[in-house]
């Protein structure tokens, strides 16, 4: 896995980065966007609504949730999250029964008698049940950036937090099938960690390069790396996934940090993600940034390299994707290979994107 040395991983040089950045703006952090994810939807429901697999009384139990959602002024994203979250616990219906862990849960969240969340009849009604989950979701802490099964297992608290992930995509379809209008979460701020674009969807895949032009402003991307280097496509990754895919972006390499140093060169992210407060592990994430210390799987010995995790295979190997990780010729293009997943320093991991236990 051999990396181009100097032009695989550096970021712009000390003293172009003084002349692009040394506007007083930005020698302060930039303060992020709030995460809107959508104004949240009626429901349009009648005696001909059909949703493929799911009962009258399921389709019945989903409006109400999406109700409670509407009255309470939730996201789209977080009337998708409740709806998840009830098909994980009970499968949409109204259950009069726990299970071994919670012998005392009841209704659509399967929630416990223990004063949290009201009277049993509160507990067996669907609205007034989805009203207390989506009280104690919107508590939740910058939840609209969570993946949305965390967002859920910070409410209910359960063993797995990864329990609902299956459950997100019938989420999705159930919500689009109840409302009054059609909505993406694609390109917005409702974008979902590990949901990023597929293949080279890299907006400046034909630029120049430093190598080409020199180290100046034609060689940069907006993103304030050099273009087709290993970390503007993960820059780009970290932005599109949390839904900035055009300019003014939310992270650049002169404002991620919060200390105000640029993030720079595939040797400094480590630290960049330290610095800003990300988390980072050493189980491979989908979305996730690979990080390779200097010389660590045929990294550059001097700068590292970057990637992103693409994909997790069952057999302890992942699919990296990402820029420059090829000699020349085919060096500056986009990347996929499968890399065992004990070959990286660590993984960086995306605002509040826990790692899997």
């Amino acid at each position: 896995m051999q990396r181009k040395s100097l032009g695989a991983i550096i970021a712009i040089s000390g003293l172009f980065f003084g002349l692009i950045f040394s506007m007083l703006l930005l020698l302060a952090p930039a303060k992020q966007a709030a995460a809107t994810c959508g104004p949240a939807v009626s429901v349009v429901i009648d005696a001909d609504t059909k949703v493929e697999g799911y009962t009258e009384e399921q389709l019945k139990n989903a409006a109400s949730i999406m109700g409670a959602g509407k009255a309470l002024d939730l996201s789209v994203k977080g009337q998708m999250i409740s709806v998840m979250v009830s098909l994980g616990e009970s499968g949409l219906r109204v259950l009069d029964h726990g299970d071994g862990p919670g012998p005392d849960s009841r209704g659509l969240f399967q929630q416990r008698d223990n004063g949290a969340w009201g009277s049993y009849a509160d507990r067996m009604d669907p609205t007034t049940s989805a009203t207390n989950f989506i009280k104690a979701l919107k508590a939740v802490p910058g939840w609209e950036l969570l993946e949305p099964t965390i967002a859920g297992n910070k409410v209910q608290r359960n063993a797995d937090p990864y329990h609902y992930q299956k459950y997100w995509p019938e989420a999705v379809k159930l919500v689009q099938a109840l409302s009054d209008g059609k909505f993406t979460l694609e390109g917005s701020d409702c974008a979902v960690p590990g949901q990023s674009g597929t293949g080279d969807d890299y907006p400046w895949k034909d630029a120049s390069t430093w190598l080409q032009v020199g180290a100046n402003a034609a060689s940069t991307s907006p993103l304030g790396m050099y273009n087709r280097e290993c970390v503007d496509f993960a820059l780009w990754r970290v932005n599109q996934q949390m839904g900035s895919t055009s300019a003014p972006f939310k992270f650049l390499n002169g404002t991620f940090r919060p200390d105000g140093q640029g993030l720079g060169s595939a040797l400094t992210w480590k630290a960049g993600w330290d610095a800003k407060g990300w988390p980072t592990g050493n189980t491979p994430r989908v979305g996730a940034v690979v990080w390779y210390a200097p010389g660590a799987g045929g990294a550059d010995p001097n700068f590292g390299h970057v990637a992103v995790v693409k994909d997790i295979k069952d057999d302890g190997t992942y699919v990296e994707e990402g820029y420059n990780g090829n000699p020349p010729p085919d060096d500056h293009n986009y990347y996929t290979r499968t890399v065992s997943s004990n070959v990286p320093s660590a993984f960086l991991y995306l605002p509040t994107q826990e790692e899997k236990k």
